[in-house]
């Protein structure tokens, strides 16, 4: 059963109840006998736990983890994902200007 915090706008008393869900909720306050007693509602702090959830609470691409890699796949494959360098060729623009 959840309880309830229940505060007096008459008198400012506050006090704590055990209800059910099914309870109406309680509307005389018991001090000064008025019908001034309002529920009293706080924040629900939500913790986020797991791979996913960072600080602002979204995903974001740069914050995944590298998947591992399939029984099929090796090391070698991922180095060569890199481009090899190019061999050095001489400019041929230069020398066929110079025989004419």
């Amino acid at each position: 059963m959840p309880i309830y915090t229940y505060r007096c706008e008459n008198c400012g008393v506050q006090f704590e109840r055990q209800q059910k869900f099914e309870d109406l909720p309680l509307t005389w306050c018991p001090e000064c006998k008025k019908k001034a007693l309002r529920k009293v509602y706080y924040p629900v702090g939500i913790v986020f736990k797991g791979k996913g959830f960072y600080s602002t609470d979204h995903r974001s691409p740069s914050g995944q983890t590298p998947r591992p890699a399939k029984s099929g796949e090796t090391e070698s494959k991922s180095e060569s994902s890199t481009p090899a360098p190019k061999p050095e060729t001489p400019p041929a623009s230069s020398e066929k200007s110079s025989e004419d």
